[in-house]
């Protein structure tokens, strides 16, 4: 996945210039098995015949959407997770645009499973065309040289985004104070 990228570009930037791990471990957020259920739905759709289900799509949206609003309402918590939020609000403007799927570039549809390409639309993908819309927010960006070879999918801007807000998230994150030491400077 590529937030995990994010997280550890993010998390080693912040460590190497002076943040602290316990920054980021004090932060209380709330509702933790949300983020969990909503990963674990886009796990079970892509692994199991659920993918062939007209309603993958949108059990797909709805995790996304739940995603979304669970990353706003961390954002006193979380620094930077806007970010984040805005990636994924993008896909999921793209993918309810199009009935829950999101538009995949013909170019890089050999980059998934090959279903997609056969049958133009597999789980939350199909196949962008003229008939799809959003499709400047869909997966059509190939991630270059090595990068390209360890993820090899097609991306979305909203998927770039969230990258990036991933990696600011947790460099403030480890940078700012911990928790306690801001509630004693609020307080003096």
């Amino acid at each position: 996945m590529l937030l995990l990228l994010g997280a550890a570009v993010g998390l080693a930037l912040g460590l190497v210039t002076g943040g602290d791990i316990r920054n980021l471990t004090a932060r209380r957020v709330r509702w933790a098995w949300l983020v969990i259920a909503a990963l674990g739905v886009r796990i079970v759709i892509d692994h199991t015949p659920l993918a062939e289900s007209p309603v993958s799509p949108w059990l797909y949206a709805a995790a996304l959407a739940a995603l979304v609003g669970w990353a706003l309402w961390h954002r006193r918590r979380l620094p930077g997770i806007e970010l984040v939020a805005l990636g994924m609000a993008m896909n999921l403007a793209a993918m309810l645009a199009n009935a829950g799927h999101m538009p995949v570039a013909p170019a890089l549809t050999d980059r998934g499973p090959a279903v997609l390409a056969e049958q133009g639309h597999w789980a939350q993908y199909v196949v962008a065309s003229a008939r799809t819309h959003l499709n400047f927010l869909g997966d059509y960006v190939p991630l270059p040289g090595p990068l390209g070879k360890l993820f090899p999918q097609a991306y979305s801007p909203g998927d770039l985004v969230s990258l990036v807000g991933m990696a600011v998230m947790l460099l403030l994150t480890t940078r700012s104070l911990g928790l306690r030491s801001q509630a004693a400077i609020a307080g003096s």
